[in-house]
């Protein structure tokens, strides 16, 4: 994808309408994991010191935002770039594992959680999951 295709890409996805309250809900609960005030939050991944208060006044913060907070907060940046509303950057997407390499029904459990589309509830299937996991090898 060129540059101009990309510049066009997000162009667009700014154009939709912005639910501000899925991002909102995801850095308040990254914020108090962290133990930080939004000021903190905000300096400690290289924004200003008000940048997280006018998104959780529900101004959509950009790509780079989404990246910096991201990496302050240890989380994929897709995550916070879908929940905003631009489509998620391929630079971004860590392939692990083969599917060739798993049972089949470990792929089939992955393929159904890569078909929830909010990245919030996938994100929280997910650790339910591995909650489960972890109590199955604790008991064995």
């Amino acid at each position: 994808m060129s540059p101009s295709e990309i510049a066009k890409v997000f162009r667009q996805g700014r154009k939709k309408k912005f639910d501000p309250q899925p991002f909102i809900a995801r850095v308040h609960e990254l914020m108090e994991v962290h133990n930080e005030s939004y000021r903190q939050a905000s300096l400690r991944s290289g924004l200003d010191e008000q940048a997280i208060r006018r998104i959780l006044d529900g101004v959509r913060p950009t790509v780079t935002s989404c990246v910096l907070l991201a990496q302050h907060f240890k989380v994929d940046p897709n995550e916070f770039i879908t929940l905003v509303g631009y489509p998620a950057l391929d630079i971004f997407k860590v392939k692990t594992l083969s599917a060739e390499s798993l049972p089949p029904e470990a792929v089939e459990v992955a393929i159904e959680i890569a078909k929830i589309e909010d990245a919030g509830v996938r994100r929280q299937v997910s650790e339910a999951i591995k909650l489960l996991l972890s109590k199955h090898f604790e008991s064995n």
